[in-house]
């Protein structure tokens, strides 16, 4: 019990995560949030942030909220979109995706871009800022693969190669959030795979 005490933000960051995962699974806010990608920007983004200034009595910088290395991110990010973008062209092809994803492109409430931008950038801030840096300074880099584990669960449901492949990718943008202490890239990047995916799917880009 003594080292939960003096461990208890890594837990509470445990524990609101599972939490905010639940709930935003669960319950939809029609009446309080127009459009899907808001609600989840409201629990993803904005109730660890509320977390972290009202609990934690701490700075979202120490949590990944800031440019951070920005010469490193901007390489890793151009290497991962460049490097992945010949991927998710022959996989976005497939029918499982195909099936999933080009009704989603379609339904958009919001200008897709923006749409994609507002579901992930809570999403990578929850897993990628504030479940990483939480665990790390007990974890140490065990914490890149321990915040990839409730990411992949995240995706069930989603195409079958994808969440297969989560543990390894989301624990790739954990390492670029690590290495430049910002959550910032790891967003950039997932935004920039999953709008590509959306509009190859769709037969957008064809």
């Amino acid at each position: 019990m003594s080292q939960l005490r003096k461990d208890w933000k890594p837990v509470t960051a445990v524990v609101v995560t599972t939490l905010v995962m639940t709930v935003e699974h669960y319950r939809r806010f029609d009446g309080l949030f127009r459009h899907e990608s808001v609600e989840r920007a409201f629990f993803y983004l904005v109730v660890p942030l509320l977390v972290i200034w009202i609990v934690f009595r701490d700075s979202p910088v120490r949590y990944g909220f800031r440019i951070g290395d920005w010469r490193r991110g901007l390489i890793l990010t151009a290497a991962a979109c460049g490097g992945l973008a010949v991927v998710v062209w022959y996989v976005a092809h497939t029918p499982a995706f195909r099936g999933y994803y080009a009704p989603r492109a379609e339904s958009a409430g919001l200008p897709l871009a923006l749409d994609v931008a507002l579901n992930l950038v809570g999403w990578e801030f929850l897993f990628r800022g504030f479940l990483l840096f939480a665990l790390y300074p007990v974890c140490g880099p065990l914490a890149i693969v321990l915040q990839a584990v409730p990411f992949t669960i995240a995706h069930f449901g989603k195409p079958e190669l994808e969440t297969l492949s989560c543990i390894f990718g989301g624990s790739a943008l954990g390492y670029v959030a690590w290495r430049t202490r910002s959550f910032l890239y790891p967003f950039l990047i997932h935004w920039f795979l999953t709008t590509f995916t959306l509009l190859v799917a769709s037969g957008a880009l064809g």
